[in-house]
């Protein structure tokens, strides 16, 4: 199944990105949007390898897309998505007619020209720029000074912007500081408080509290009975899949840090790391993009930036692949005290893509 691969490819990032063991946070639908189309223009050895960390293309492909559309009712205030997936090309690089075709039919797409070997930072601008428009000026400089020479070809960009409000809202008149046991110290942090029917499940050491919002998106807590670290390392596609699963509406009153995190990463070590080797390197095959045999991807970058507050939740994400030449029971209320690390997810509740992953130690 296309979800199945999906979390296994999240969990397997998400692990890979927090070895260090602090905050983390990305975007696994805009990391698999851009590799999705990356491995949509692999051929040999290079496809074969992305095909192995995302599942079939086709698959992944038909998710995405599925993903970028929210429930009718949630547009407008209530709910917001933008979606852009875009390959910037020099004008100096032929691109093949066929993936153009393929990129048509996904949210937001577009080819645009950039000037990368004439004037490098004016293309690297042009992203940037274009970037911060589909974030809504969460991602300002998702290419970092230095970025982008004139060896650079091409760049595929996938970039999202996310915004829904609760159903069942916080009411800010009740946040108040409370203790967060964190490795480096308890700590008093912006707490907030909700007593309400929610979505809720206890099962192989984590409690699971899942927050309706609009547009049929839902926030889930992942709360560890202990260390995070020792359950991180158990929750594979199967236990996560089945913790889920076994959610249900009940009386819960949830203690909940605000969170709000901005995180930049390099995604070319991990991915290396993960087995996708091969466009990395003078062997790669990008062939179904462009007919010239020296394309190779020389990076990939991310930023995510996700707030929660009383309100509901507002996420973007930007991922960029550099290419170069060369049931109604009535229970007693639930106490769920996020007061130590834990895991929160940003779903669409349709599909199960996960718009966002991050992992909360020091909010």
């Amino acid at each position: 199944m296309a979800t199945d691969s999906h979390l296994r490819f999240a969990l397997a990032v998400h692990a890979a990105l927090g070895a260090e063991g602090g905050n983390s946070c990305f975007s696994p639908y805009s990391v698999a949007s851009a590799l999705t189309l990356a491995a949509l223009a692999a051929r040999g050895e290079t496809r074969e390898e992305l095909v192995a960390l995302l599942g079939d293309p086709g698959e992944q492909a038909t998710l995405l897309r599925e993903a970028a559309e929210l429930v009718e009712e949630g547009r407008g205030e209530q709910a917001e998505v933008a979606v852009s997936n875009t390959l910037w090309a020099d004008d100096r690089l032929p691109l093949e007619d066929s993936f153009k075709a393929e990129l048509a039919g996904w949210p937001g797409a577009a080819v645009a020209s950039a000037p990368f070997e004439k004037e490098p930072e004016a293309a690297r601008a042009l992203i940037n720029d274009d970037v911060g428009r589909t974030t809504r000026g969460l991602i300002p400089q998702l290419l970092p000074p230095g970025s982008i020479d004139r060896d650079v070809a091409a760049v595929l960009v996938n970039a999202l912007y996310l915004k829904a409000a609760w159903k069942l809202p916080f009411r800010e008149a009740n946040t108040s500081d409370a203790p967060f046991h964190a490795p480096s110290g308890t700590r008093d942090v912006p707490t907030m408080w909700l007593s309400e029917r929610v979505g809720y499940a206890r099962a192989a050491g984590w409690q699971a509290v899942q927050l309706v919002a609009a547009g049929g998106l839902q926030a889930v807590v992942l709360l560890p009975d202990g260390a995070l670290a020792d359950a991180e390392a158990a929750l594979d596609q199967v236990a996560l899949t089945s913790l889920l699963g076994e959610v249900k509406f009940k009386p819960v009153e949830l203690a909940l840090p605000k969170i709000s995190l901005d995180i930049p990463s390099s995604l070319t070590g991990v991915l290396r790391g993960l087995g996708v080797r091969t466009m990395f390197t003078d062997g790669a095959d990008l062939s179904g993009l462009s007919p010239d045999p020296r394309l190779t991807v020389s990076e990939v970058l991310h930023q995510a930036v996700l707030r929660v507050d009383e309100q509901g939740f507002e996420g973007a994400a930007a991922t960029a692949l550099t290419m170069r030449l060369t049931s109604m029971i009535i229970d007693d209320p639930v106490t769920v005290t996020v007061d130590r690390p834990f895991l929160l997810l940003v779903r669409h509740a349709g599909t199960g893509a996960l718009h966002f992953l991050a992992r909360v130690v020091e909010p």
